[in-house]
């Protein structure tokens, strides 16, 4: 089976979590090729419809899958290929968008959703389901918490809280993050932002606490990657954070009061501990490979 993925590149990347999918697809037998897309907004993604069609008449792919709405829209400019599309969260979750992938959906072949809040939104009740991209579990592994510390130039007895996200990404909500430190003593916050994927693991290896205080998600993958570290987390409740996190000790779910906020993350420091979030992850069948086997299913029913 020949499948042909379509998403953007505008960050000068392709997102790792669509590289990682596909990456354990291609162990199922796969064959995978990428069209990625550059320029932004609905006129900007449909004056990559030549190059695609171009593209699709060189690969041939039995199926197409799109990720984010704006890109199923573009895949679906053709209607030779069927269209698998994933939604990730801005586009369901932005008004501006979420019309747009509306209209996507009912061209695509079928729609997966990355959490229950986005599959309730979309109102639809056919030719869609529910699968949360999944994490690397080979990558992101727990390590020693000095060692860790040590390989990135932490102090010991430092306080770190790991903000998920860059500081100039809006939608993270760094402003409430900031605030919430200032109440806290003798607390570092550390901007995710400028590290390689296996620094990333490390980092969250190093850290007391990972914080996400963001407006909206739909299933934020740098939660699931400090699950997978057994790193404790304290987050708002966006997305499926509440679905994944609420049996794991170590974890908190709070409101977007920025006291709470911090004694929420004081009490993750208290806890002393690593949490037990890895053997959530399996549990729910979030490693790659699991999610990886719901997703050639679903290629199956078309391809």
């Amino acid at each position: 089976m020949k499948v042909l993925i379509v998403c953007s590149k505008n960050s000068g990347r392709i997102a790792p979590f669509i590289v990682e999918q596909a990456d354990s697809l291609s162990t199922l037998g796969v064959e995978i090729d990428y069209f990625s897309i550059q320029g932004r907004g609905f006129t900007g993604y449909l004056k990559n419809r030549k190059n695609l069609l171009d593209k699709i008449q060189q690969y041939k792919p039995d199926l197409m899958h799109a990720h984010y709405g704006l890109s199923g829209l573009l895949a679906n400019s053709q209607s030779h290929i069927p269209v698998v599309t994933t939604y990730h969260g801005s586009d369901i979750n932005i008004p501006q968008i979420f019309w747009l992938s509306r209209l996507n959906m009912l061209f695509s072949k079928y729609n997966i959703f990355v959490s229950d809040k986005q599959l309730t939104k979309s109102k639809l009740r056919k030719r869609c389901s529910v699968i949360p991209c999944g994490v690397d579990t080979e990558l992101f592994v727990p390590v020693d918490k000095q060692e860790a510390r040590k390989k990135l130039g932490f102090n010991d007895d430092e306080k770190l809280v790991l903000f998920a996200g860059a500081f100039n990404i809006a939608v993270k909500n760094p402003e409430l993050a900031k605030t919430v430190n200032a109440l806290l003593t003798d607390t570092r916050l550390i901007e995710l932002k400028g590290y390689t994927r296996k620094e990333v693991a490390i980092l969250l290896n190093a850290v007391d606490v990972l914080l996400l205080t963001s407006f909206t998600e739909g299933s934020p993958q740098v939660v699931k990657e400090a699950m997978a570290c057994n790193c404790p987390i304290v987050s708002v409740e966006v997305g499926d954070v509440r679905q994944v996190l609420h049996t794991i000790g170590g974890c908190f779910i709070t409101t977007n009061e920025s006291a709470e906020i911090a004694s929420c993350i004081q009490q993750a420091i208290d806890f002393g501990k690593r949490t037990d979030g890895r053997s959530r992850v399996f549990e729910l069948k979030l490693d790659l490979q699991s999610v990886a086997k719901k997703i050639l299913d679903v290629y199956n029913k078309f391809a």
